[in-house]
């Protein structure tokens, strides 16, 4: 992935960018994470690990950067009400790499034109307009010759516009992917990580601000676009500095809880510089109740 050469993603004042560490707490913060940990009645105490959805390819979500000369195409999308077409007042669709028909690593799942059985999210970053391009369920139908996907969502990168109430994105939860990402460009560097990471639950329960859209509704579930922060108590001095960078995070900008799947898996970037027998268990010495979960709705 190429790095954004510290590039302000969205505003400083973006929800993806905001300090919530002084942020209170929900009165049902405890609730909340037993059920992201899977108690129950007959195992009250029980408590999962963070896992990190991401790693070298095909693992994590690809993004590429164009030029605004890169060519438009117009997928067919099957949630196309809730889909951009293209950007406001401007021409109709999205600037696909030629080479993501016939190469991996374009599409999530690894997998040359489809997302091979993943979410197939496609990321695309136009340098010039600063502009972001996102397809949920992209793939390429060798025999009609078109780009089809599940929705899309283009948002400009300077603006903090949020989709409209009860819109989706290439997210179920109707938020962008990119500035939810652990980057290595970024966990690399010498400069603290200064943005939330987007995460995920196995059922959720309606949505917040910042969120737009709902993807479930069971009861003891937090709803999507809840922000969940790792205690300022949990000590993360002994892990490699990229691991305490991407920890340190997770306590000023926590994690925005943006789609329905595992609980306590972060996103990342795919990138071949990560190395999984360092983050793997790095992850999973962070538990569920290492968490709380502030305010719903904060701003």
């Amino acid at each position: 992935m190429e790095p954004l050469v510290g590039r302000q993603v969205f505003p400083v004042d973006n929800w993806w960018n905001l300090d919530i560490s002084k942020a209170p707490v929900d009165p049902n913060s405890a609730s909340y994470i037993a059920f992201m940990n899977g108690a129950s009645p007959s195992n009250p105490g029980a408590v999962k690990t963070l896992h990190p959805d991401f790693g070298p390819p095909p693992y994590g979500i690809p993004y590429v950067t164009v030029g605004s000369s890169q060519p438009l195409v117009v997928p067919s999308f099957y949630y196309a009400g809730e889909s951009d077409t293209g950007l406001a007042g401007g021409a109709a669709g999205y600037p696909i790499p030629e080479e993501a028909k016939t190469q991996p690593n374009y599409i999530e799942g690894g997998v040359a034109g489809s997302g091979g059985g993943s979410d197939g999210h496609m990321l695309i970053i136009d340098r010039d307009r600063w502009i972001l391009f996102e397809l949920y369920d992209v793939k390429w139908n060798n025999s009609s010759k078109k780009w089809e996907a599940g929705s899309g969502a283009i948002f400009d990168m300077n603006s903090n516009a949020r989709r409209p109430d009860g819109w989706t994105s290439a997210d179920a939860g109707g938020l962008a992917i990119l500035p939810g990402l652990v980057r290595y460009d970024e966990a690399s560097g010498d400069s603290p990580i200064r943005h939330a990471f987007r995460c995920t639950s196995r059922a959720t329960n309606g949505y917040v601000w910042p969120a737009s859209h709902a993807a479930g509704g069971t009861g003891a579930a937090l709803p999507l676009g809840a922000r969940l922060r790792l205690k300022a108590s949990v000590d993360i001095s002994g892990y490699p500095a990229y691991i305490q960078r991407i920890f340190q995070a997770m306590k000023t900008y926590g994690l925005i809880l943006a789609d329905n799947g595992s609980d306590f898996y972060i996103t990342g970037a795919m990138d071949s510089h990560w190395d999984n027998m360092v983050l793997n268990p790095a992850f999973k010495a962070l538990k569920g109740t290492d968490f709380e979960v502030i305010q719903l709705g904060w701003k």
